[in-house]
């Protein structure tokens, strides 16, 4: 009986309860608070099939109670049984999934309600976590909270695939739209901070699946295809080394990267178009006299003004029924009548023949698509180089031609009365220099198909701003070998007889030269090459909750897809830049070697164009600096851009890291950047340029330059290709054989007929197509664009300050444009539109509501590398 208590402990028993039951009564009533929320997501992607069984699943589950649900995560109170992490809130399951399934399907977005039951001790909710518990996954876009206590609306920007909770080892977490230093996080989202980015990092090791969100660095080191045999072997290069930057693949095999819907459209509706424009023609092509040639000029002319009469209207029916409309009315252009041709490039628009004259030649290597090249020469030994001795005595073989020597005198007869000494002198002497960068592989590209040169050409700024080209120096590697250099020949202007068709042929040479270099390295490498590893880091290392992951993440949206897709179509063995650009399949190898002397803090504009000598620095001048060619239109533009961006970084950073100590002792931002230099671009980790990441200047430098590749210089490479180069003869890809000597049919058919002489040199017919269609392709703005100076949502941020600064950012950029289209309607200004009258608008913001239309538009800076 002794294990029972006595009277006396039962009294003592009975006092003790009475105490705690009237405590309880006397605490306050912790309040549940409802709150209300709109769930938006996306079920399918446009290119995904139905899955019939696993739709039948959802229902099933949703029947019973498993559903998707949702669970707030509080930022204020921590639960010292889970590591302090914030404490949860109540699942919440989306409200009429059933009854909304039919128009998810049909609509692709939807809108859900979702009610919370929170505790408002909690505070205020600064993540949740999602449990899918359906079978297949689906896209969220954005979850808004209304009336959230003490604070009103909070807002979640998501943007990220959902797959089945049993796909995860983890929670998926998703953070509002509120912006922290790590250090400034709150302790009950530490650690969901922390391990976010340890997912996002993954392994480094196992098979990755497509719902593994995971970003890493792969080393390609052969972008061929042995097994298909020995023409599809591609070695990178001597030092294999080099290709790692031109490879680097994310292997972010969550979706949540590949294309945004509509623009994933757009890209198939062009893709199909361009198909038919190439198969057609190319099928018309055997019943032509010369199969696989162009045998006049009228016959690329009628690639933009013929096309294919639309079919009656039963096989119209039939096309709409397997088609979806939107593409038919692509393929169908503006006279309703006609499809499966190519719209009319800017070039030829206006005038036929404009392209052809020297000045428009000139004009397109400081207002082309290729703008990034062109240098001033500084030294007589400059000009001695480039094939043009200044030394009477001295007659090296690389300057012969056609038995005569090119010294000053034959030069300085078209310069406008100076010498050659007196136009260095007054910085009116500059070149287009495609020599050193291409002569080490010219003996491999011409044992193929092709035949080309290494060229240089000398031009001299004339009192009128424009460019006259003075010479031009083709160069082949020595027949006895590469150790007793090059063997060149010069040419100089000609208006008349045979010597006017060699002048042509020999500018065409230039642009094959230029066209190969400006797609493998302009604009493949310096953007879309570079830039990718940025991407790669940023999703590594800075949280979504960073203010710097928060400023770059729109400029690079859609990167990640566009640079996969190109290395399995574009750029891989026998892909199209291998059969349409001259230097074939040694494209990928020559890209790697340039990239060796790439340097990060070049890519600044500024420093470009001192480097290049187009500029030197002047305080007094608006930017710092002093164009020496005044009327240099991507210049002159690109340094407003430049400029605007710069101060809104500049702002944005000093709101972030007011002092220099903050970005020292930011861990994300140390890491991030450690990462970019050291794997990355580990190929140049050891170069001594690397900013250091220790202070305000170098964080405001690094994200401006990350910001202008992605934006601006992408711009201005990309999207004047079709306006200048869809006209192929005004920028061939390719050469086919060599000037004609004297005394040789060749010679002698380009003494009758320069134009047929002219097709036969340069890019063959199918070539022509394919490569017309891919650039049409690629210098098309999707319709769902984002420019520079807009973004996505306008909740990406909850900070006033930095919100108030990028309108500032926006306004000016609408400025801008105003001062773009008054420099274009300025006669003096004779550059901005050039003999073709193709006004430069390749750098023009295009911030207005009208972006959105999208197509050939030639204007509008978008935000990334998205195309």
């Amino acid at each position: 009986m002794g294990n029972f208590p006595s009277c006396h402990s039962s009294e003592m028993l009975e006092k003790l309860l009475g105490n705690v039951c009237g405590k309880i009564r006397d605490e306050p009533k912790i309040e549940q608070k409802k709150i209300k929320g709109c769930v938006v997501l996306m079920k399918n992607n446009v290119m995904d099939v139905t899955d019939v069984k696993a739709s039948i699943l959802d229902r099933f589950h949703e029947l019973f109670g498993k559903g998707v649900s949702l669970q707030l995560i509080s930022s204020v109170n921590g639960d010292p049984g889970n590591g302090k992490r914030g404490k949860l809130g109540k699942e919440a399951y989306l409200e009429d999934w059933i009854t909304k399934f039919t128009s998810l399907a049909a609509e692709n977005d939807a809108s859900f309600d979702i009610t919370f039951d929170w505790d408002e001790s909690h505070g205020i909710p600064g993540a949740f976590i999602i449990r899918n518990n359906h079978h297949s996954q689906f896209y969220l876009k954005t979850v808004t909270l209304e009336d959230v206590p003490g604070h009103g609306r909070v807002h979640f920007d998501c943007n990220s695939w959902v797959y089945p909770a049993y796909r995860y080892k983890y929670e998926r977490v998703f953070f509002t739209n509120k912006t922290y230093l790590p250090c400034d996080t709150p302790e009950p989202l530490r650690l969901y901070r922390e391990e976010e980015l340890i997912n996002l990092r993954g392994k480094g090791s196992g098979e990755l699946k497509e719902w593994d969100r995971v970003y890493d660095y792969a080393y390609y080191n052969d972008l061929g295809s042995p097994e298909k045999g020995k023409d599809y072997v591609r070695p990178c290069s001597v030092d294999h080394q080099t290709i790692h930057i031109l490879v680097e693949e994310e292997q972010d095999v969550d979706q949540t990267k590949r294309f945004t819907q509509v623009k994933f459209s757009d890209f198939i509706g062009y893709s199909l178009k361009s198909l038919g424009q190439v198969l057609i023609p190319e099928i018309k092509s055997v019943f032509d006299k010369t199969f696989n040639e162009f045998d006049t000029f009228q016959d690329v002319l009628d690639l933009y003004e013929g096309g294919i009469k639309l079919p009656n209207g039963h096989t119209l029916h039939k096309i709409r029924e397997h088609v979806p409309w939107e593409l038919v009315r692509e393929l169908i252009r503006s006279d309703g009548e006609r499809f499966l041709k190519f719209p009319m490039p800017d070039v030829i628009k206006e005038d036929r023949t404009a392209w052809r004259t020297d000045e428009e030649f000139g004009r397109e290597m400081l207002a082309g698509v290729n703008p990034v090249i062109i240098r001033r020469l500084q030294t007589s030994t400059d000009i001695c180089l480039a094939g043009i001795s200044t030394n009477k005595q001295t007659r090296p073989q690389r300057i012969r031609q056609s038995g005569q020597y090119h010294h000053e005198e034959h030069v300085e007869k078209n310069m406008n009365g100076l010498t050659v000494d007196e136009a260095i002198k007054e910085n009116k002497l500059f070149i287009l220099d495609h020599h050193d960068a291409l002569m080490p592989y010219l003996r491999r590209i011409n044992t193929t198909t092709t035949k080309t040169y290494a060229s240089r050409t000398i031009l001299l700024l004339q009192d009128d701003g424009t460019l006259k080209p003075l010479a031009i120096e083709l160069s082949l590697p020595h027949e006895d070998g590469d150790a007793q250099g090059a063997t060149s020949q010069v040419f100089t202007p000609s208006d008349h007889g045979v010597e006017n068709s060699i002048w042509q042929l020999a500018k065409a040479y230039v642009a094959v030269n230029d066209s190969g270099y400006h797609q493998l390295i302009s604009h493949w490498l310096n953007t879309h090459a570079v830039i990718e590893p940025f991407i790669i880091a940023t999703n590594r290392q800075l949280s979504v909750l960073h203010p710097i992951y928060k400023l770059l993440k729109p400029h690079f949206r859609d990167t990640i897809h566009i640079n996969a897709l190109a290395r399995q179509v574009l750029i891989n063995a026998g892909g199209i830049l291998e059969r349409t650009v001259f230097p074939g399949r040694y494209a990928l190898e020559l890209s790697s070697a340039v990239y060796k002397n790439w340097n990060f803090t070049e890519q600044a504009l500024p420093v470009d164009l001192i480097k290049r000598g187009i500029a030197v620095p002047d305080p007094s001048q608006p930017h710092g600096l002093k164009l020496l060619i005044e009327d240099y239109p991507f210049a002159v533009d690109g340094l407003e851009i430049w400029s605007i961006i710069g101060a809104w970084v500049t702002e944005y950073c000093r709101f972030y890291y007011p002092t220099d100590d903050k970005i020292q002792g930011d861990s994300e931002l140390q890491s991030w950047w450690k990462e970019l230099r050291e794997v990355g671009h580990g190929d140049l980790k050891e170069e001594p340029w690397w900013p250091k990441m220790q202070t305000q200047v170098e964080l405001i430098e690094a994200c401006t330059i990350i910001i202008w590749v992605a934006s601006a210089l992408h711009a201005a490479v990309n999207f004047g290709q079709y306006p200048y180069a869809g006209y192929l003869p005004n920028r061939p890809t390719v050469s086919r054989r060599f000037m004609p000597k004297r005394g040789t049919d060749e010679f002698a058919e380009l003494e009758s007929n320069l134009d047929v002489a002219f097709l036969k040199t340069i890019t063959a017919q199918f070539q022509t197509l394919l490569g017309v269609s891919l650039i049409e392709i690629l210098s098309r703005h999707s319709t769902d664009e984002i420019y520079l100076g807009q973004r996505d949502t306008p909740y990406w941020t909850t900070d006033n300050q930095p919100l108030e600064a990028f309108k500032r950012f926006s306004a000016a950029l609408v400025e801008i444009e105003t001062r773009i289209m008054d420099r274009n309607n300025d006669g003096t200004l004779r550059n901005r539109y050039g003999p073709v009258k193709v006004p430069y608008t390749l750098l023009y913001p295009n911030t207005s509501d009208n972006s959105r239309m999208g197509g050939l538009t030639g204007k509008g800076i978008p935000n990334s590398v998205s195309i």
